[in-house]
């Protein structure tokens, strides 16, 4: 396999059958196009030295401050596993839409992005875990930093399929309250409900000290409009089906949605969440990129 670079294309990857799969080949693809490795940097965080008593790990040791000092030092971290995130993945109806601008659906991108990311954390020994939700949470997996723990976490996104209404807001409340250990929450979801609950829902996470991270996946056609002929535009989660001009809505309806963006894009910001908006037809190093640059602005901060 010479061109790692492919993988991030969604058209190659939907070729290609198996998440774990996917995954790999996507950070692959992703660092074969760095100077800089990504899997150095964002793991343990060193927090202080103490003076080496008998019996502590020599593992531990800095070897440094022993050829400056001729004393034995240990090096201390916040935990042994500081850094988990959680994944809190839509699989509403809404989720499913697909133009034929996209190869993959908003559901499938989503996922794709979590498995790549979920490996990229789990190759620094790192804990991840995930939640999967409509109008209420349908699959919880505990955060785990075992390699294998990826396996698991694929299969329960296999197991999904979109269906139903969703209801972020009181989504997140529950969340918020389940997962008990701070670390930081990547919400993946178009987003497309009440925006005053979902902000309260996002608020109740930051109150729980977690960062937030929000990757908006929107396809293509839902921010440009593309639609020439009259159209009859299927209802999902339970709107009504609607016949219509669609030349003679483009304007307003753009209009509409990128308020609805700019909405959802200062909310953020007023909770110091970060958020990213990933379209469906671009490559997913787009998605890396985000992640990596926001927990690396957050560590440089504490």
């Amino acid at each position: 396999m010479d061109n790692y670079q492919k993988y991030l294309d969604p058209r190659t990857l939907a070729k290609l059958q198996g998440l774990e799969l996917k995954a790999r080949l996507i950070v692959e693809g992703y660092v074969s196009g760095l100077h800089k490795s990504p899997y150095h940097g964002f793991s343990i965080e060193f927090a202080e030295h103490r003076e080496y008593v008998a019996g502590d790990d020599l593992r531990y040791v800095d070897w440094k401050v022993f050829g400056k000092s001729d004393r034995f030092y240990l090096k201390q971290y916040e935990e042994e596993t500081n850094f988990a995130c959680y994944f809190l993945l839509d699989t509403s109806e809404s989720m499913l839409y697909r133009s034929e601008q996209a190869a993959v659906s908003k559901l499938e991108y989503a996922q794709l992005v979590c498995a790549a990311l979920s490996y990229l954390i789990l190759k620094q020994q790192d804990a991840v875990g995930l939640a999967t939700f409509d109008n209420a949470v349908r699959h919880f997996v505990r955060a785990g930093g075992h390699p294998s723990h990826l396996k698991q976490l694929c299969h329960v996104m296999d197991l999904d399929s979109a269906s139903g209404e969703t209801s972020m807001g009181p989504i997140f409340h529950d969340l918020a309250e389940r997962i008990k250990k701070r670390g930081l929450v990547v919400i993946l979801s178009d987003l497309f409900d009440d925006v005053p609950s979902l902000m309260l829902g996002l608020k109740h996470l930051r109150h729980r000290r977690h960062e937030v991270l929000v990757l908006q996946v929107i396809d293509p056609a839902e921010q440009d409009f593309p639609f020439q002929d009259p159209t009859l535009f299927k209802g999902l989660e339970r709107l009504p089906e609607q016949l219509t001009e669609p030349r003679s809505l483009r304007r307003a309806y753009q209009r509409e949605f990128e308020r609805f963006l700019i909405e959802i894009r200062r909310g953020c910001h007023d909770l110091h969440a970060d958020y990213a908006a990933l379209r469906t037809d671009h490559p997913l190093d787009a998605a890396l990129r985000t992640f990596l640059a926001a927990r690396s602005a957050r560590l440089h901060k504490a």
